[in-house]
């Protein structure tokens, strides 16, 4: 049997990118692909990337190869509190870049990068249900199957979890008016919604909905047929975007966060999902994965010869460099989350002073840009 240098359990964005990062380094590299694959016709989710990630896949020659369509550069970002009373307003023009991130269509991305992998040299697919599937020889297994990986239970690696007691809505919408490459959010109690510029179906009027709502609220919306849904979306964003059509069916799905007791050991490492899930609210989470990535790489490439890629001490280099910004933006999720939570008339008057308050502050809203973009 054909023994590996890396055995990667999840082909997901994160597992995928990390096969064609281990791959440049000439790493031998066994990709397993996830047992249960979504449904790319109905698949509605779209991501947030941020500048690094946006390198990392370039470098990877996998975001150039993206159809025009596919990313939606976001040139500003309009951020509204409790009944209006507060606005925060983020641009790129003030922050002197590009773009503050991209609404990257995952399907899409997902699907550009197998066809990476599959002509990626020192890559081999291995299917679970081929002979040896599901016993690979390999110095390191890395695990990148997402929040519910059973490998990670089977090394009996805690998984300390959250409950929100939230589930998240998303969907494709398209509206009456231009987009303008603005992406809106909602911050209030008890729920957060954001619409994110996207060019699917219709260029440039049309948003990925992410709407987090208590399960109760959830459930009656996903009960709601189309056009009393729609009504729903307009009562909530005030008609800011204009009316506002679904173009796609609407997935929901619970939220958490969540943390492994340990994210490497002798042979394995975790990455993505399988290591920490944060809240959605930043739009964070696949960033996370990615810098897990092109930390993951970098080790690899700077070990000693004579280490293998399995070795602990190596591994816990990448532990170590991955605890800081994981556990930041962890806390910073975390906060924000219990500060818009709070329906008391004292929370609500000090998220929107706080809002106000860093709206007139342009050195401290450039801070926050350059943090969200160093993500």
């Amino acid at each position: 049997m054909t023994s590996y240098d890396v055995l990667i359990r999840g082909s997901g964005i994160v597992g995928q990118s990390l096969a064609l990062a281990l791959s440049r380094l000439g790493l031998a590299v066994a990709l397993r692909p996830d047992p249960v694959r979504r449904d790319a016709t109905t698949d509605v989710r779209a991501y947030a990337l941020g500048a690094t990630s946006i390198e990392l896949l370039r470098s990877l020659k996998v975001w150039d190869a993206l159809p025009p369509n596919a990313a939606t550069a976001v040139h500003e970002m309009h951020i509204e509190g409790d009944a209006h009373a507060s606005v925060l307003e983020f641009s790129s023009w003030e922050a002197k870049v590009g773009e503050l991130a991209c609404i990257v269509d995952a399907p899409v991305l997902e699907r550009e990068l197998g066809a990476a992998v599959r002509f990626a040299p020192h890559v081999t697919v291995v299917n679970e249900n081929e002979k040896g599937g599901d016993d690979v020889p390999a110095s390191l297994t890395a695990l990148c199957e997402g929040k519910t990986s059973d490998s990670r239970e089977r090394l009996g690696v805690r998984f300390e979890r959250t409950d929100y007691g939230h589930h998240a809505i998303a969907a494709r919408l398209v509206a009456s008016r231009g987009h303008a490459n603005t992406a809106r959010q909602w911050f209030r109690s008890p729920d957060i919604l954001a619409l994110l510029p996207f060019d699917t179906p219709q260029s440039g009027s049309s948003y990925a909905l992410v709407w987090s709502l208590p399960n109760d609220r959830v459930d009656q919306l996903m009960a709601l047929d189309p056009p009393a849904f729609e009504q729903a979306l307009m009562d909530a964003t005030g008609g800011a975007a204009g009316e506002l059509h679904l173009s796609s069916e609407r997935a929901a799905w619970s939220l958490m966060g969540a943390h492994a007791s340990a994210v490497s050991g002798p042979g394995w490492v975790l990455l993505g999902d399988a290591a920490h899930v944060v809240h959605p609210l930043a739009g964070q989470g696949l960033n996370l994965g990615l810098a897990d990535v092109a930390c993951l790489a970098r080790v690899m490439a700077e070990r000693e010869s004579w280490r293998a890629p399995g070795d602990a001490r190596l591994l816990r280099r990448y532990a170590r460099e991955r605890l800081a910004p994981t556990w930041a933006m962890a806390g910073l999720t975390e906060g924000l989350l219990q500060l818009f939570a709070h329906s008391s008339p004292a929370a609500r008057e000090l998220r929107n002073r706080g809002l106000s308050l860093v709206n007139h502050l342009p050195p401290l809203k450039r801070w926050l840009t350059a943090r969200a973009l160093a993500s």
